[in-house]
């Protein structure tokens, strides 16, 4: 078993994060990865309060295990939301898409963990002043919004630059991933892509085949010139997204364009005309298996993966 100190502070058996991805990553999906011992999340996205309310009750009502609630701060629902995190006790919450400095005090007072994604070191110091309990630091190869610097130089980066845990994430998406952000600093990882392809996410096969389907060189990254770039599976909607903004669309006629298309993927499984947000780990994903599978798969490919470097070349490391 593998203990560090990410698994110290969030009370669970493995180093191991599901991302809360918007749609997707719903409380089917997030009890079962907690159930497996890992930290199963709830996908808030842009969902109404009600909504959030109900899926966090469901997983509450089915187990005693430590779970996550993540949110975009730009959801129109932040507030709301992060007071039913308060209401009800969710134990951990994950935040992107902004700095939850602001919401970081009432978090706290109320025993919740706080991980906020970081995409740079200088902001992982900001918010551990402000009080995080650790930081997701997400490289670019991730699925979804994506920030600028590769997985490989930012998560050391952070690890120098912070004290609390850092967990890795962007690109990874078995055994051999997490092993390797251990030794550049990290204390666990979250993968998001690889977990939408298990029994218990409510993704459409369509999506999760496509995943499986899909090669490391499959993704391409559309919306840079609105600031919010995006890696998705590349499509006649991701073509289509990229020749408008290459053409100088206005960004209204742009934004228009993509709204609705990831729930077009991922809940209608329309592989053509919506948004398969993936990442580059999409290549290493080539099964469809049970939460409890994944993670325990995991574990063991690191186990094994840190045995083989002890005995590299023949001889132990000294």
């Amino acid at each position: 078993m593998l203990r560090t100190p990410l698994t110290e502070l969030l009370g669970i058996q493995h180093p191991v994060l599901q991302g809360g991805m918007a749609w997707v990553a719903t409380w089917e999906l997030a009890l079962a990865v907690s159930e497996a011992g890992a930290l199963g999340i709830y996908g808030a996205g842009n969902a109404p309060p009600d909504l959030v309310r109900d899926q966090v009750r469901q997983i509450t009502q089915r187990t005693e295990r430590p779970f996550g609630l993540n949110i975009p701060l730009f959801s129109p629902y932040v507030d709301e939301v992060l007071a039913i995190c308060v209401q009800e006790g969710v134990p951990v919450v994950t935040t992107g898409a902004g700095n939850p400095a602001p919401y970081m005090d009432r978090l706290k007072a109320a025993g919740i963990k706080v991980l906020p994604v970081v995409a740079s070191a200088a902001l992982a110091k900001r918010l551990e002043r402000a009080g995080a309990d650790g930081v997701i630091a997400e490289g670019s190869e991730s699925g979804g919004h994506i920030g600028e610097v590769g997985t490989l130089a930012l998560v050391p980066a952070v690890a120098d630059a912070v004290d609390i845990p850092v967990v890795a994430a962007g690109g990874i998406a078995d055994g051999r991933g997490l092993a390797a952000a251990l030794a550049l600093g990290a204390a666990g990882v979250q993968m998001g892509t690889r977990f939408i392809c298990t029994e218990e996410c409510i993704a459409h096969p369509n999506y999760k085949q496509a995943i499986v389907r899909a090669s490391e060189r499959s993704t391409m990254v559309t919306g840079v010139t609105l600031g919010h770039p995006v890696r998705c599976i590349r499509n006649q909607m991701a073509r289509a997204f990229d020749e408008l903004e290459k053409r100088g669309a206005s960004e209204e006629e742009v934004l228009s364009f993509g709204t609705g298309r990831l729930r077009q993927a991922a809940m209608e499984g329309d592989v053509t005309a919506g948004s398969l947000m993936a990442g580059q780990a999409s290549g290493l994903v080539h099964d469809v298996v049970s939460a409890r599978e994944l993670v325990e798969r995991t574990i063991r490919q690191a186990e094994e993966a840190m045995e083989r470097l002890q005995h590299c070349c023949g001889g132990e490391v000294s």
